[in-house]
């Protein structure tokens, strides 16, 4: 399973004004294998021209969205590669599906402000990931689920930074509750790593990077590979 990280920030982002540079984020997006699109948002066809990647979504088959919010859905992005032939899956709370090669369960995601958000498990060829951008603590009943399961990679949201006090722990984490949440749930899974940063609440990635190695919690970043 190979994961390519098309954006990695919040919806704070100035997406008007995008860079190729490691200090940028793009709204939230993972491309799996080439096949499967999590969050057609507005970055990215620009993320595939400004990375030269021309023929990046030419073998997409599946689309799956976490929440509607427009930093996660774009109507226009989900047209186009529709036109291409991507199929859009839609789900219900705990529904599992089977897209081509992959299992795809929705497991209710704790972002208030959104009408049923979703976290997703995602499983083929042995490997299964975890993908939580963007909410806050893991519902209980969903903690009762995955903890049956083991993951090769759990990614988390971690929008609000360091700060603590803020009211939006109630539907995103700070960095002190994603370590939290692998100090508990450390032997479900072989990685950990965060997602979905905020721009006027994190620092740069070197420095954010530095901040969870002890931790042992990777820091995603545009443009991101990696192979499980």
């Amino acid at each position: 399973m190979k994961l390519h990280f098309l954006g990695t920030g919040a919806a704070d982002w100035d997406i008007l004004n995008p860079r190729r540079d490691i200090n940028f984020r793009r709204f939230s997006s993972l491309l799996i294998d080439g096949k499967l699109l999590v969050d057609p948002g507005p970055c990215i066809f620009e993320f595939a021209e400004t990375y030269n990647y021309p023929q990046l979504f030419d073998n997409t088959e599946y689309m799956i969205n976490t929440h509607t919010h427009g930093d996660h859905l774009c109507q226009r992005t989900a047209d186009k590669l529709k036109a291409r032939g991507v199929s859009f899956l839609t789900f219900t709370a705990f529904e599992e599906k089977q897209a081509g090669m992959y299992k795809i369960t929705a497991l209710p995601a704790n972002h208030a402000t959104a009408d049923n958000p979703y976290c997703f498990i995602i499983e083929t060829d042995n490997r299964r990931i975890f993908y939580g951008c963007d909410g806050s603590w893991l519902l209980y009943p969903v903690y009762r689920y995955i903890i049956k399961l083991k993951f090769d990679l759990m990614i988390f949201d971690a929008t609000i930074g360091d700060i603590e006090g803020d009211y939006r722990i109630f539907e995103h984490n700070n960095l002190r509750m994603v370590e939290e949440m692998k100090l508990t749930l450390g032997n479900r899974s072989r990685r950990f790593m965060i997602s979905h940063m905020a721009r006027t609440l994190h620092t740069d990635h070197v420095t954010l990077s530095e901040r969870m190695k002890p931790s042992g919690i990777e820091v995603a970043y545009d443009d991101m590979q990696t192979e499980l």
